[in-house]
């Protein structure tokens, strides 16, 4: 999907930016609600020309509410992935049917294909890899599926990622035999060394889906913990429980900067590395995120009304 060709004024990056972490969040995406994405006048004021935005479907907003987020998105110029949550689809006639609707009123031609949230289906669905056999999506240009890089309780109730594991080999088989175009937005967590560690795993057993890490954005550090646990974030949640600890620390809200800016580092040093950009969880609300990039990101945020 071609993006808007918006011209460019020359932009120099605050002095301070770092380098790999500006070069890191080149092309970042972010995800919104309908009822987050009222609270925006106009995201061109938030975020570059061209930025992905995911638009989460929580059960029982009415695909009415997200069909017209994604026009008024795309009517802005951004190009748009609703998540299409297998488990809350009820058949295949209603998933064609969220397809026409968002392809008839806002082109859309970009999916995020995952499990759900909810423990028991209410249809047919059970997992992604059910939407992708339909075929429903062969005419969209990108396909996105979930990663979990710190496991998922609820596919792997050992505790393992055995199941995890035979998915994503399931959904690289269907990379490699058809044309879409792939990548794996993950779970956030808190700690680079493991995320470094499961994405060369991926590398070594030929999982080559490009991987987007998931963010969490700036957000109070009580809102961070209870977001983290409610999403089954594992082990690097303990790096929120050490800061809460600190009474010096505790009313500060929690910022991405050193989890960034590790894994931006990692991957300046290792240009081959599996992260291809970073998917942000604006858990603290869409503008505290998006001044958070600008702030960090320099020339690669600069929001599409400044260029």
């Amino acid at each position: 999907m071609a993006l808007l060709n918006f011209r460019r004024k020359e932009t120099v990056a605050p002095s301070g930016a770092n380098a790999a972490v500006e070069a890191f969040l080149e092309g970042y995406s972010i995800e919104v609600m309908p009822r987050t994405a009222e609270k925006v006048e106009d995201f061109r004021d938030l975020l570059p020309a061209g930025t992905r935005v995911y638009i989460a479907h929580i059960d029982g907003t009415p695909i009415e509410d997200m069909v017209a987020t994604a026009r008024r998105l795309a009517a802005e110029g951004f190009p748009v992935m609703p998540h299409f949550p297998a488990r809350i689809i009820k058949d295949k006639a209603t998933l064609a049917d969220w397809i026409a609707r968002y392809q008839g009123e806002a082109d859309v031609k970009q999916a995020l294909l995952l499990g759900g949230g909810i423990d028991k289906p209410q249809g047919d669905f059970h997992c992604s890899m059910q939407l992708m056999e339909t075929g429903l999506f062969d005419g969209f240009d990108r396909l996105h599926v979930a990663g979990h890089p710190e496991g998922n309780k609820d596919i792997d109730k050992d505790g393992s990622d055995k199941n995890v594991m035979e998915a994503l080999r399931w959904k690289q088989a269907f990379k490699d035999r058809t044309d879409a175009q792939m990548a794996m937005a993950t779970q956030f967590c808190f700690e680079a060394k493991p995320v470094i560690k499961w994405v060369n795993r991926l590398q070594e057993e030929g999982i080559d889906i490009p991987v987007h890490i998931g963010v969490a954005g700036p957000a109070k550090l009580q809102t961070m913990i209870k977001f983290a646990i409610a999403c089954g974030v594992g082990p690097s949640l303990k790096v929120l429980q050490k800061r809460a600890m600190d009474v010096t620390k505790l009313l500060l809200p929690y910022e991405p900067n050193e989890f960034v800016a590790e894994l931006a580092a990692h991957k300046a040093e290792n240009p081959d590395f599996g992260i291809e950009s970073v998917h942000f969880f604006p858990l603290g609300g869409i503008k505290t995120n998006a001044t958070w990039a600008i702030e960090n990101g320099g020339a690669s945020a600069v929001p599409a009304a400044q260029s």
